[in-house]
This record gives structure tokens, C-alpha cells and sequence, in this order.
């Protein structure tokens, strides 16, 4: 890092007097501190992370300065090479206020070598990530989910040792069987037993899950809860309750095929959405339009269905599907597999968790199993004027949220707003914020029906965003929406 970045960062970190998701601080007036905990998560986390050394958290972020540059560089490498793969941490310094600031940035690891961690602790305890301005210790599933890509785990390929390969033998089996025949002749034309195994369908003498949940009569005889739990509530919140004491509109428990599943699904969420009558203004016809778009809703469920992690760590976890009056959540088990990430979801192939359930899919015409699935749920948002799509993935879920609200068009900035963005050109504290505007606004109506509004805008981002009601929490005018 060049020096002079590294000054703006520490300006910014003792202005702002928090830490973040990439930035720790430690004082180091002492001697060096254990750092094992935070190279840990930063090489486990997306663009990694900077340790500034020579800052003094419990003294208002004061710049204290380093016992010694030479000594803690290197009791920082002998730190660094206690990890598992070991850490490659690049060191600068800088001067301010006449005091020495360490800073050691540390890389992201590649996903292939995950969860980086102590050796001392092991892999189950010496694993963490960042949450927000702090490290937390991997749960075994988080741990989990890093193995199971790096050693290619076929988790959709294990045998149900309590299931007959009779179970197999229904309509749905022979329906596909003729699908394959005509899609892959030269699969179809291998003996029966050898193209189900090549297939995924069984192992070992037994069904595989994707073979149960593909040709199953009832796959929820061998796993209660790999179905999906479906409710719609009153309100914005499951806690809500209905004008005659109702907690639930709507509840059901769907089981089946991943086929009966999908439709089941379907069907529940277009049962519980308001419809509205369009007509058109040229020729008076009426048609009839959903409050989501059919398209994206079966696009999200059968993603969720075909992309869950159905690992043992998994079997008592549904998918869940909540309809509120203002969005609809899907959720499941597993949250992105191998290198996805959020920021690059549907614009090229990605890694996927369950490749033959995919395939299986594809074969009977349910999926394209060609990445369109993303694409294909923004466009449908896009096309019906709606808000675009929330995706979501933290501690072992995938979340998608879609909203019935209109897109937004941008409005024009109010002269409170403009104002408070000048001055949020610093970050600012809620007091800082109360102080500068007491004359006009009391402090809970500023913050409930401005502050928090334009940061649901864009208009002002939080400096924590993970912990939106930490102390330490600042209000920054968002240049990445032009206002600079």
C-alpha cells in the first residue's frame, strides 16, 4: 500500500473512531498483540483486510504510535506463518503527530485453501469471519461448507442405505426414461443399472437423494424435512397478527418431488398474491396482473430447490417461503457455493452444489441449467416496474426478497436533504447530527423520518453497516450516488 493511501486510511479510521468490516485496530504500545483471530477471518472473507497497529480504540482513537517497527513486523510474519495455508501479510508504515502507524494488509485467500486458521486451535476452533468490526468463530457447518467445495464432497450422491432401489420405480422414473432416450440416446442405449449410477440415481445398491427426490413416491419417508414450510402473515413481520387475532393467512407444509415440490410452491405463493385489473386504455381490454411476477417467483423456488445444500449437516432444515403484505421471502439452507458471489450472480457460469440434480432437471424439461435463473428473475422485476431483487447470503442461508413496491423514481433533493448531506460530507455521529439540526428538528424525528430514510435511499451510507446500532456508527454522505 502507498504511503500516502495508508495516511488517508488512518485520517479517516481516528475521524470516524470505528472499525469495519476490512479495518482493525490495535493499540501496540506494549508489544505485539495475538492476531490469530482476525488473520483468520480477514483471509477467509471477500478483499481481505488491514490490521493498523499504533491506534489507541479505547483512547477516542487517538494515534499512540508502535513500541517498535522492526520487532512487531516480525513477530507480525511469525504470527502469519502459525496459520493454516500460512498468511502472506504485506506490511507499510507511516508518520503521524510525529508517531509511527503499522499497517499489515492481509489478502484473501483463494477458495481452494479455506477456511484459513490457527494451527494451535485447529480447524474447527481456529476458524473465523468478520462480523462487522469484530471476529466470530466459524460454527463446524461454516467449516463445513469451505471443505465441501475445496475436496468436492458430492453431498446430492449419498446413498439412502434405509431405501430400496424399488423406490424408484414409478411413472415419474418411466417418464423420464423416455425424456432421456430421446435427449441422450447414447446414455440411454447403456445398461439400465450402469446409466442410473452414471446418472446419480443410486450408489452402492441404493437410491442417492437426487435419485429420491427425483422418482420418490414420497421422499419426506426418509427425510421429514427437506420439503418447504410456506406462510403468509398480516403484516411486515411474522410476529404480526390479523384484524381477528390471525398469526397466519396462509400455512402449509409442501412435500413431494422436486418437481411437485416447485409446482406445489407455485401454486401457494399465486393463491396468496393480490391480483389487480389493468385495462387498456386503447382497446378497453381487461387483463389481469400478479403482484409478482409468476416467472421470477417459480425461477426463485426452483433455484432454491435445485442449489440447497443437502448435506447431513442439512436435514432438518426446509426451504421457507414468507409472504408478507409488502415482500415475499424465499430462503434455503447453503448459502453460495465455491466462488459465487452476490456482486457477480447470473453474469457467468458458476460453481454449483448439486450438478446432477441440475442435470436431472434439465433432462424433463423443468431447467435450463444454462445460469439464465438470475437473469431471468431481475428482468422479470425490471419488466413489471417493481423494485429489483435482494439476494442475500450469510451463516449457511441464501435469501432472495422480492417487494411489491413501485421502482423509485429519483426525486428531487429537499433543502433539508442537501443540507444534511454537506454535512455528512464527514462522518457524522447521531449527537453530532441531533447537535447541528436541535434548532430545527428534534433528535427522533431526524433520525426516523430523514436520517434513516436517506440511508435507505442511498443517499447516506452507514460506516458499520453490519452493526447499524453500534456506538461507535457514523452517517457518510454515499458519493457512489453522485453526490461528491
Amino acid at each position: 500500500m502507498l504511503e500516502k493511501k495508508l495516511k488517508k486510511i488512518v485520517e479517516e479510521v481516528c475521524l470516524q473512531k470505528s472499525e469495519s468490516n476490512h479495518i482493525e485496530i490495535k493499540k501496540s504500545a506494549g508489544g505485539c498483540p495475538r492476531l490469530f483471530d482476525t488473520l483468520s477471518s480477514f483471509s477467509n472473507q471477500k478483499d481481505g483486510g488491514i490490521i493498523l497497529f499504533g491506534i489507541d480504540e479505547e483512547n477516542d482513537f487517538k494515534i499512540c504510535g508502535v513500541y517498535n517497527v522492526a520487532d512487531l513486523i516480525k513477530k507480525i510474519s511469525e504470527q502469519c506463518l502459525q496459520m493454516e495455508p500460512p498468511v502472506k501479510a504485506l506490511c507499510t508504515t507511516t508518520t503521524l503527530h510525529r508517531k509511527t502507524v503499522v499497517c499489515a494488509e492481509i489478502p484473501e485467500m483463494d477458495d481452494f485453501q479455506k477456511p484459513c486458521f490457527y494451527k494451535g486451535d485447529g480447524r474447527l476452533r481456529g476458524s473465523f469471519v468478520r462480523v462487522g468490526d469484530s471476529d466470530r468463530q466459524m460454527t463446524e457447518y461454516e467449516v463445513y461448507t469451505f471443505e465441501s467445495f475445496k475436496k468436492k464432497i458430492e453431498d446430492e450422491l449419498r446413498p439412502v442405505e434405509r431405501a430400496d432401489k424399488k423406490e424408484l420405480q414409478t411413472d415419474t422414473f418411466k417418464k423420464y426414461t423416455l425424456a432421456l432416450q430421446e435427449k441422450k440416446p447414447h446414455v440411454f442405449a447403456l445398461p439400465v443399472q450402469r446409466w442410473m449410477m452414471l446418472q446419480g440415481f443410486v450408489s452402492n445398491g441404493h437410491p442417492t437423494i437426487v435419485g429420491l427426490f427425483m422418482f420418490s413416491a414420497y421422499p419426506q419417508g426418509y427425510f421429514p424435512q427437506l420439503g418447504i414450510t410456506a406462510v403468509a402473515v398480516p403484516g411486515t413481520e411474522v410476529s404480526g397478527i390479523g384484524e381477528i387475532g390471525e398469526r397466519f393467512l396462509d400455512n402449509k407444509r409442501i412435500e413431494g418431488t422436486i418437481s411437485q415440490m416447485k409446482d406445489d410452491a407455485v401454486a401457494f405463493v399465486i393463491r396468496n398474491m393480490r391480483v389487480r385489473t389493468v385495462i387498456d386504455e386503447k382497446t378497453g381490454e381487461r387483463t389481469d396482473k400478479t403482484e409478482y411476477p409468476v416467472i421470477a417467483i417459480r425461477e426463485i423456488i426452483l433455484n432454491a430447490l435445485v442449489h440447497r445444500d443437502y448435506s447431513i449437516h442439512t436435514d432438518n432444515c426446509p426451504i421457507t417461503i414468507r409472504m408478507f403484505t409488502n415482500r415475499i421471502e424465499v430462503e434455503n439452507p447453503g448459502g453460495l457455493y465455491g466462488r459465487n458471489r452476490i456482486d457477480t450472480l447470473g453474469d457467468y457460469g458458476a460453481d454449483t452444489r448439486n450438478p446432477y440434480l441440475a442435470n436431472a432437471l434439465e433432462i424433463i424439461g423443468q431447467a435450463e441449467n444454462r445460469y439464465s435463473g438470475i437473469p431471468t428473475i431481475r428482468r422479470a422485476m425490471e419488466e413489471a416496474g417493481l423494485e429489483p431483487p435482494k439476494f442475500e447470503s450469510a451463516r449457511g442461508i441464501f435469501r432472495v426478497t422480492l417487494y411489491n413496491t413501485l421502482k423509485k423514481v429519483s426525486a428531487p433533493l429537499t433543502e433539508l436533504q442537501q443540507r444534511i448531506l454537506e454535512f455528512c460530507k464527514v462522518p457524522r455521529s447521531r449527537s453530532e447530527l441531533e447537535t447541528e439540526f436541535k434548532s430545527e428538528l428534534t433528535g427522533a424525528y431526524l433520525m426516523t423520518r430523514h436520517i434513516y430514510p436517506m440511508v435507505k435511499e442511498g443517499l447516506l451510507s452507514l460506516t458499520i453497516p453490519d452493526k447499524p446500532k453500534s456506538k461507535n456508527q457514523r452517517f457518510a454522505r454515499n458519493n457512489s450516488r453522485g453526490y461528491s
